[in-house]
């Protein structure tokens, strides 16, 4: 004899409808969908265009700040770095200041890509905030940055 506990389809359709977690996921899956199209004739990935726009700083970053930003651990961040450095789009080198500490840089080869990527990346960011009513678009990158 069993003593299973039913829970309500009422109960399954109400998550669906008002999980955060959910919509958030759905979301992020389908603008990772499009900026991978979008991106795909520069020759990269919604994730490798923030990886690489995360290096474009004055002064090569780090490894731990950048997974930081990116929200991955260092060794997803490791293995996310390998395509690159095969391309020659990204270098890593030891810290000068922490010779057990690693420093990422764009290449020439890197900033070119990264060139031809960003206009992309605008015109998508323009489309979809187009198809948003009028204020959400920056509403809704505040409310997401209040929950990271």
């Amino acid at each position: 004899m069993s003593n299973s506990i039913e829970i309500p389809f009422s109960t399954t359709l109400m998550v669906r409808d008002t999980c955060l977690c959910l919509h958030v996921q759905r979301a992020a899956r389908a603008l990772a969908r499009l900026f991978d199209d979008a991106l795909r004739p520069a020759g990269l990935t919604n994730g490798q265009f923030s990886l690489m726009m995360s290096l474009n700083r004055p002064e090569p970053p780090p490894m731990g700040p950048v997974a930081a930003l990116l929200a991955m651990d260092q060794t997803t961040l490791t293995a996310a770095l390998k395509p690159l450095q095969r391309k020659g789009w990204v270098t890593v080198m030891e810290n000068p200041r922490d010779r057990r500490g690693r420093l990422l840089c764009l290449t020439p080869e890197g900033k070119a890509v990264l060139a031809k990527a960003l206009p992309i990346w605008k015109s998508t960011h323009a489309m979809i905030d187009g198809k948003l009513p009028d204020g959400s678009a920056e509403r809704l990158r505040e409310d997401l940055q209040a929950l990271s």
